[in-house]
Order: structure tokens, then C-alpha cells, then sequence
């Protein structure tokens, strides 16, 4: 699915569109609406879901609610669309974090074979590697129809994308997760630096 987000700004007034897959949208909305009324309450914002076309409408609840709370409120949909589960699509509204979305058909084009073959590099038997990749980074990655979508920090979560994209480019798992072992140790360093400083 392509993603098609448009901003409309009116004098103290800025909308978000998007569009979800139908078969997330009961994900997005909960039981008894209650993912979506948690998702307003935390970013400031009211969200407007039609049902029979997928398409959603983000808007403040006040003038002066930050744009940032809007575009932390489109993180969250991309997310639980991109197959997060909402239990985990919050950490993408945490200051923090960022959202990476990885379209594997820029890689492989939109032959099936192609993409299923690369998705089941990326994830492994019974998702061992996705698992191996998210523990190494400290990240979330979930694999979905034609997407890798990663939450995390800004570092983390460059570092999960190169590997992903290592991966895709046929590299072995044991070279990837060497990348991923020094990355992290670096930024780790790094961080420690920052702290004593």
C-alpha cells in the first residue's frame, strides 16, 4: 500500500489525512473504541475514521495543541497499519522514538515470488531473526504485506534499517549481525560518552 498522507493548514488549524488497509482499521479503533480514544487523549487530537473507506482525519482538539501531537498521532495509525499491534504501536508516540517504513518493493519490485523469498529472509524460521534483529537494536520490526516498519530511537533504529536492508541485499546473517553487534557497541560508547561529559 502506497501511503499518501496530506497536510491541510488553515489558520490555526492543521488536518492530517491518511488512509488505512481495511482489515486494520478494527485493530486502530479497539474494542468499544477504545484504542482510538486512548490514542486522542494522548496526543491532544480528534480522529475521524471512515470505516468504508479507510480514510482518516486528524485534527487537533484545540488550537493550541502542538503539530508535532499530530504528527505523533500519524505515527501511531502508520504503525498499528504497517501490522504493529497497538500495545507496541504506543512506543512511536513517545518523544524519543522515531517511525521507519521500509517499502520492499523499491528492493525487489512487486513480483510475489520476490517478496515473499526477501520477507522470509527478514523474519526466519519462526521469526528468529526478526527476533535476533529487534534484541540486538532494542527496536520493534514488524514484517507486513509489502513493508519492514521499524520504532525506536533515531540510532537504533538506523542501525535495524541497514541491516534489514543487508539482508535484503543477500548478505549473510552472520556478517549482518556483526554489523549490528559493532554499531551498537559504538553507539553504546558514544552514549556513555555524552553521559560523563
Amino acid at each position: 500500500m502506497i501511503w499518501q498522507t496530506e497536510y491541510h493548514t488553515m489558520p490555526g488549524h492543521t488536518r492530517l489525512y491518511t488512509r488505512v488497509p481495511q482489515d486494520r482499521l478494527g485493530v486502530l479503533i479497539g474494542e468499544m473504541g477504545k484504542v482510538k480514544r486512548e490514542l486522542e487523549r494522548r496526543t491532544e487530537t480528534r480522529i475521524t475514521i471512515d470505516s468504508t473507506t479507510g480514510m482518516i482525519i486528524i485534527e487537533p482538539v484545540s488550537p493550541d495543541v502542538p503539530p508535532i501531537m499530530l504528527l505523533k498521532a500519524l505515527d501511531f495509525i502508520k504503525a498499528v497499519a504497517h501490522g504493529f499491534s497497538p500495545e507496541r504501536a504506543w512506543r512511536a508516540i513517545e518523544e524519543d522514538q522515531v517511525l521507519v517504513i521500509i517499502d520492499l518493493k523499491q528492493y525487489v519490485g512487486d513480483h510475489p515470488n520476490h517478496l515473499a523469498r526477501i520477507k522470509g529472509r527478514i523474519i526466519g524460521e519462526r521469526g528468529k531473526i526478526r527476533r535476533a534483529l529487534e534484541e540486538m537494536t532494542g527496536t520493534y520490526i514488524s514484517v507486513s504485506k509489502n513493508t519492514v516498519t521499524i520504532i525506536g530511537d533515531y540510532e537504533s533504529s538506523s542501525i535495524a534499517r541497514e541491516a534489514i536492508e543487508m539482508i535484503i541485499q543477500g548478505r549473510q546473517y552472520r556478517t549482518v549481525f556483526l554489523f549490528i553487534d559493532r554499531n551498537m557497541r559504538r553507539l553504546k560508547r558514544e552514549r556513555l560518552t555524552k553521559l560523563w561529559k
